[in-house]
């Protein structure tokens, strides 16, 4: 499959944020670069745990090291290591819906219900809703994950504060003061269209606002990883390292 084991030049860049490997009397504690492929395995694929082909090492080992892994912050700063130079000429910010499979719904009962895990139920079914910030190359430089049916908005102007972005571009239904006065105090440019119920209607560059392309080409890639377009894991910590991890990927093409 493609994409199921890191190249050599991919493992290098990365190498050194990775936790684990260093020798000890017995030899390597771990093998760091065989369980990011075990990871990237399971992400491709949208297997169990348990159906980790053998060749990676025992599935329950793997599975507890990712757990640790998303507990220590080490996808969160694989990210920031290799997304450290975004191009900001313009930025673009959307969001999209995740399908839950039945199976994500088994943490109802942990306090804060459904929403607390990042599920809910919105028209497109019972899913979780990720919202995201790409760069004018379209590589994820912001994002997180909220319930299914929470509003585009409600996340928005945490994404893009500090930001310095040239323009940033967004669909009309980011057409709210609140992230005007954001991106316009940051020095940056809106190209976002106005609702239509508006007295006024701003002018926007319509040019610039054909790149907004860029972020649903970021949402398609994204959803070729299995376990993201569908999501299986109850927790959303667990969730949002699969995210993180094709997040990674994508800067390392």
């Amino acid at each position: 499959m493609e994409g199921e084991v890191l190249r050599d030049d991919q493992w290098e860049q990365i190498e050194r944020f990775v936790p684990g490997g260093r020798k000890g009397k017995r030899g390597p504690r771990s093998d760091g670069r065989r369980f990011f492929d075990a990871l990237l395995w399971i992400a491709r694929s949208g297997a169990r745990w348990r159906d980790l082909p053998e060749r990676f090492g025992p599935y329950q080992r793997a599975k507890r090291r990712y757990y640790r892994w998303i507990e220590a912050g080490v996808f969160d700063r694989l990210f920031e290591a290799v997304s450290s130079d975004p191009d900001l000429e313009w930025a673009m910010i959307d969001a999209t819906v995740m399908r839950a499979q039945a199976q994500a719904a088994g943490a109802r009962r942990k306090k804060g219900g459904y929403e607390a895990q990042a599920l809910g139920r919105s028209r497109g079914g019972f899913g979780t809703k990720l919202h995201a910030v790409v760069d004018a190359l379209g590589l994820p430089v912001r994002f997180e994950i909220g319930p299914g049916q929470q509003n585009d908005m409600a996340p928005a102007c945490p994404l893009v504060e500090g930001l310095a972005a040239g323009q940033v571009i967004a669909d009309r239904a980011y057409d709210a003061d609140r992230l005007h006065d954001v991106i316009l105090d940051q020095g940056g440019e809106l190209v976002i269209p106005p609702r239509r119920h508006r007295k006024y209607q701003h002018s926007y560059d319509k040019i610039a606002y054909k790149n907004r392309w860029g972020i649903e080409a970021f949402f398609a890639k994204l959803k070729q990883w299995r376990r993201i377009a569908t999501r299986y894991d109850k927790i959303a910590a667990n969730f949002l390292g699969f995210v993180k991890l094709a997040a990674i990927m994508l800067w390392l093409k």
